[in-house]
């Protein structure tokens, strides 16, 4: 049996590690790291599994922000999802499902309308994902555009939404992840996950 918490400080080098086991050493060359350059993931969105005390997954949200194509240009808040990884040896016990259930009740919670992510559609599929509303939006450099994949928290938020999609730098990053019920339900939610 395993659990679902919140990320600490004290996960991190067990996060790092695991992280490296799943992807290799390279994967902050990925496109989807350029995403992450300078901006933190939002804590609130952060959980591990843990089996018997020893971290076993993780997943963690990035904000993001959707620059839109139409004039006059908006920009959205969204948010990535990413990276999730599980212990090799316990694939296929529904750790990295519980993850992104958990996951993504947690940020629809906060208020998060849109969370995009790059993967396999047959996979992520399960919790929701689809190419259909990802189909108008770029990532900043190489992608197949069949792995970019969305869910929609509010249906109908990427109805005719189409633009890059960059970085929440600076103000716009906090902005992104104070999502509107953030400062109300931070402690109850983190009681709750426990």
């Amino acid at each position: 049996m395993f659990e679902i918490v919140p990320q600490t400080p004290e996960d991190a080098p067990a996060v790092d590690a695991l992280l490296d086991v799943a992807f290799g050493p390279d994967r902050m060359k990925k496109t989807a790291y350029r995403l992450r350059e300078g901006v933190g993931p939002v804590g609130e969105l952060s959980f591990v599994a843990k089996k018997d005390s020893v971290l076993v997954g993780t997943i963690r949200f990035w904000p993001i922000i959707i620059k839109t194509d139409a004039k006059p240009a908006r920009r959205i808040p969204a948010l990535m999802l990413g990276p999730i990884a599980v212990d090799p040896a316990l694939k296929g016990q529904g750790i990295g499902m519980g993850l992104m259930r958990t996951g993504l009740a947690a940020a629809k919670g906060l208020g998060a309308q849109i969370v995009v992510l790059v993967g396999d559609l047959d996979y992520y599929n399960r919790v929701g994902f689809s190419r259909a509303p990802a189909v108008g939006l770029r990532m900043p450099g190489p992608v197949d555009p069949e792995r970019l994949l969305a869910l929609e928290l509010e249906p109908g938020a990427l109805t005719g939404v189409s633009g890059p999609i960059g970085r929440a730098w600076g103000h716009k990053a906090r902005k992104v992840a104070a999502l509107p019920k953030m400062a109300e339900t931070r402690r109850s939610h983190r009681r709750s996950i426990a």
